[in-house]
């Protein structure tokens, strides 16, 4: 998963948002990244593609195991991480 940086709110905490799949492709295409899944599992994570441990799937394929999953892709100063939906 990508790296988190906290955003400043004035305390210690981080606030982490919630954005589309669209907003996503955005972020990751600025960033170099694309959609991956850990090899033999359903974990996605997204990856420069540099990992033997990785394999780049498509982004509809990412979207759809993200809604099985209950999962969603949340940001905070351009820093992505995939989490549960609360």
């Amino acid at each position: 998963m990508a790296n988190i940086a906290p955003k400043s709110t004035g305390g210690n905490s981080m606030v982490m948002e919630q954005i589309s799949v669209d907003k996503a492709k955005e972020i990751a295409k600025k960033k170099g990244l694309k959609p991956g899944r850990v090899k033999g599992t359903n974990g996605i994570q997204f990856t420069k593609g540099s990992n033997d441990r990785l394999e780049i799937i498509q982004w509809d394929e990412f979207e759809k195991t993200l809604k099985q999953r209950g999962l969603g892709v949340f940001e905070s100063g351009g820093w992505m991480k995939i989490m549960k939906k609360g």
